[in-house]
C-alpha cells in the first residue's frame, strides 16, 4: 500500500555556515558599546588644543614649602666651663634656660683641659640634647726669672671655643652657632630670634660696668634689619673694626667650611686668634665671617630689645666643698 503523504514538509538539514554567519554578528555586536563610547574619547582628545604643535604640558609642580612652615635651623650653642664654686649654679640655670628654649637645640659644654665626672654628672641630669668635650689646658707664660709661669688670660676661653668649632666643623653640624657663657643671663626671646638668622646676626647686649654700678650697651644702632653704626664704651674703640659683644652675635655654621656662604674669601680656617691681644678677639673673628656691615642682620628689627646680660660675677673667693658632697656630717648645734 503505497505510503500516505506527510502533513508537513520533512525537516531541512541544519546549515553550519549559516551558524556561523549569526555567531560572528552577534559577537562582533557585543562590542559595539563599548566601541562607542573609546571612540568618543579619542574625538575628545582630537579636539584638544595643542600649543604650537608641542606636546600637552605636564601639570605645574606644587607651590614651595612656606617660610614658616620649614624646620627650623638647630641651635648650636657652646659653652666654655672650669672648675670654680659656682660652676654648678651657673650650669643649671643655663640649662634650665636651655630646656625652655625651642627646639631643636644642641649645647656644646667644653671643658677647660680634661673632661670632669662632676660636669658629666650634671649634663647628664640637664635635660637638653648636649656633647660634653675637652680642650687643651691654655698655654703658661713666664712673667720673669724666678717667678711662676700663670696661665694667659683668655687663652682658656679661646682655646674652649676653637674646640667647639673644630667639633663642629669635623662632623658637619649645620646649624647656627652661638657663644653662651655660662654666667650670663638669657631671655627666651633671644633663642627665638636666632632661628632668623640667614648668614651673620648681631644684636645689643647690656653688661654690668666696673664696681656693678650701673649698666652698659655695647652693640649695632640699627635701621630695621640692617646696621648703620655702633655703641660701646670701650676705650679702644677707634681702633676696633666691628664693636660686637662676644655674647652678642650668632652665624651660619656653614660658614666654617663653606666659602661661598662667606662675604669674606680671604679666609680658609674660621678660629680664634692667638696672635691678638685681649679685647680684640671678638672683632677678629668677625671680621673672618664678613667684610662689613652690609653683610650682617640685625635683630629684632631695629635691634631695640636687650635680650642678654653680661653679669660678670667673680666667684674666686668663695670656698665650697669638694664636688658639693660633704665627707662628714655637721656638728650638731643645737640638740633635740
Amino acid at each position: 500500500m503505497a505510503a500516505s503523504a506527510l502533513p508537513f514538509s520533512p525537516r531541512r538539514p541544519f546549515s553550519s555556515p549559516c551558524f556561523l554567519l549569526c555567531f560572528l554578528l552577534g559577537f562582533v555586536g557585543g562590542f559595539f558599546p563599548f566601541a562607542h563610547r573609546h571612540l568618543h574619547h579619542l574625538d575628545d582628545l582630537r579636539h584638544l588644543p595643542l600649543q604650537d604643535g608641542a606636546p600637552p604640558a605636564l601639570p605645574p609642580p606644587p607651590p614651595p614649602e612656606p617660610e614658616q612652615q620649614r624646620e627650623p635651623p638647630t641651635l648650636i650653642v657652646v659653652t666654655p666651663t672650669r672648675p670654680r664654686p659656682l660652676q654648678a649654679y651657673h650650669l643649671h640655670r643655663l640649662a634650665h634656660t636651655l630646656r625652655l628654649a625651642p627646639q631643636p637645640l644642641l649645647w656644646l659644654v667644653v671643658e677647660r683641659g680634661a673632661a670632669k665626672r662632676e660636669t658629666a654628672a650634671l649634663l647628664r641630669g640637664c635635660g637638653v640634647m648636649y656633647r660634653h668635650l675637652a680642650s687643651s689646658s691654655p698655654e703658661a707664660r713666664r712673667r720673669g726669672p724666678g717667678r711662676p709661669a700663670v696661665a694667659e688670660r683668655g687663652g682658656g676661653l679661646r682655646q674652649q671655643r676653637n674646640a667647639a668649632l673644630d667639633h663642629i666643623e669635623e662632623h658637619r653640624i649645620r646649624g647656627v652657632v652661638y657663644f653662651a657663657d655660662e654666667d650670663n643671663v638669657y631671655s627666651l626671646d633671644l633663642f627665638q630670634q636666632l632661628r632668623s638668622i640667614r648668614s651673620f646676626g648681631t644684636w645689643p647686649v647690656a653688661m654690668l660696668g666696673v664696681g656693678k654700678s650701673k649698666t652698659l650697651l655695647e652693640g649695632p644702632v640699627c635701621d630695621d634689619g640692617r646696621v648703620v653704626g655702633w655703641h660701646t664704651n670701650a676705650r679702644n674703640s677707634r681702633s676696633r673694626r666691628f664693636h660686637v659683644n662676644r655674647s652678642g652675635f650668632a652665624f651660619n655654621s656653614s660658614m666654617l667650611w663653606d666659602a661661598d656662604k662667606r662675604a669674606h674669601q680671604a679666609w680658609n680656617y674660621i678660629r680664634l686668634l692667638d696672635t691678638v691681644r685681649e679685647g680684640f678677639q671678638e672683632t677678629t673673628f668677625v671680621e673672618q665671617l664678613v667684610e662689613d656691615e652690609t653683610h650682617m642682620e640685625g635683630i629684632p628689627a631695629g635691634c631695640s630689645k636687650i635680650m642678654n646680660l653680661n653679669l660678670r660675677l667673680d666667684d674666686k673667693y668663695l670656698v665650697y666643698p669638694k664636688g658639693w658632697e660633704m665627707t662628714e656630717n655637721l656638728d650638731v648645734i643645737i640638740p633635740l
